[in-house]
């Protein structure tokens, strides 16, 4: 515990003077965005219209955010359900990231319902047969599991014992209803684009979207571990843990390569494949989000000498979340009725940049006044 302490007192020694200052800037940005949006409405602060719904907070905040946060279920299932318990050390920090990603998800949602007052109809006014609804209730019930989860900080911290043994007794089931959980809402947000076959490309329409959807949020979570990982060292002055974000660049090659043959498979059997060529920006889109999204970062992983090094298994990583986050982009806004013209207003850019920096702040208080990155063995269940 001496040792622990020691580790949270130096984190806490750590400088973000600078860094602190623009995220603050942001956060208060995004604040007066936020009021001018919640007082004006969408109409007057938003490039949104009606035919037009959906735009720069749906496909970032939240297309966007949900499968960046998917590291949390990955990892956990490898700890837990796996029992790989040398994994361990990227547990909490990989958590703390979904939970804190999830969360500003959900809030991003709250800017962009026309009617905020009425977020709590899910709990009331039941609709199972819609796909939206099953992604609602998936994200607050797993937003609880990752609550649950995470709550062993604040216990540790306090000195609860009882209750943090009973977090540990009830966390292998709080996992396997997360892993459940997570399957469904990743899938269901590509099963939401199903419901719309004439205003999407043909390029980025399939039925087997919800696989693909799932699919990549596994290769992104992972890539989010190695992300978060090494930037998380770097800024608090800890080694990086090569030996394991190796390993885990190792089983991405095989999550790659899986989505790679999906994604081309399925345009090549349903005849588009002269499509991704014809050099129309469509296509362009398209061979961006998979050249620099898949087949860049699969090669530089395939190399088992490019893997042990940090930097190239850093860039393979950045290049896989910035792919997932292009193919979110392309499904939700360039391919989804791509002939209306939509460009975002100021207010957008600023409550995604304010939430983004908020969601930052947060996990650096998190790794300073709390064991997230000094833990090296799992609790025995």
């Amino acid at each position: 515990m001496a040792t622990s302490t020691a580790t949270i007192r130096a984190q806490q020694r750590v400088g973000f003077s600078t860094g602190t200052a623009i995220l603050w800037f942001l956060v208060a940005l995004g604040l007066v965005a936020a009021i001018l949006r919640f007082s004006q409405g969408l109409g007057a602060t938003t490039g949104l219209s009606d035919a037009r719904p959906w735009g720069l907070w749906i496909a970032f905040d939240v297309m966007s955010g949900v499968a960046l946060a998917a590291g949390g279920f990955t990892l956990a299932a490898v700890v837990y359900i796996f029992r790989i318990k040398r994994f361990y050390p990227l547990l909490r920090p990989t958590l703390l990231t979904a939970f804190l990603g999830y969360l500003l998800a959900a809030g991003s949602i709250l800017f962009d319902l026309g009617q905020p007052t009425r977020f709590y109809h899910p709990f009331f006014f039941w609709n199972p047969h819609s796909v939206m609804f099953e992604i609602a209730w998936c994200v607050i019930t797993y937003l609880t599991v990752l609550g649950i989860e995470n709550s062993q900080l604040a216990l540790e911290r306090l000195g609860w014992t009882g209750l943090l043994r009973f977090v540990h007794w009830i966390t292998i089931p709080a996992v396997i209803l997360g892993i459940v959980l997570s399957t469904m809402h990743q899938s269901a947000l590509g099963s939401l684009f199903l419901l719309t076959p004439y205003r999407l490309n043909v390029l980025w329409y399939t039925p087997i979207l919800p696989v693909l959807f799932y699919t990549s949020a596994i290769m992104v979570g992972m890539s989010m571990i190695i992300f978060e990982s090494t930037l998380s060292a770097k800024a608090f002055n800890r080694p990086v843990e090569m030996h394991l974000l190796s390993e885990i660049g190792r089983w991405l090659v095989y999550a790659l390569g899986l989505y790679l043959v999906l994604k081309l498979g399925d345009i090549l059997v349903a005849g588009e494949l002269g499509l991704m060529f014809n050099f129309s920006a469509a296509s362009l889109l398209m061979l961006f989000e998979v050249g620099v999204g898949v087949v860049i970062p699969l090669v530089i992983l395939a190399n088992p000498s490019m893997r042990q090094r940090s930097g190239p298994l850093f860039a393979a990583a950045s290049l896989v979340v910035l792919g997932v986050v292009m193919n979110r982009f392309n499904v939700c806004y360039v391919a989804h009725n791509e002939n209306v013209v939509y460009l975002p207003t100021w207010g957008e850019f600023a409550v995604t940049a304010g939430l983004t920096a908020l969601g930052v702040l947060a996990y650096i208080y998190a790794v300073k006044n709390f064991r997230v990155l000094d833990v090296h063995s799992a609790p025995v269940h």
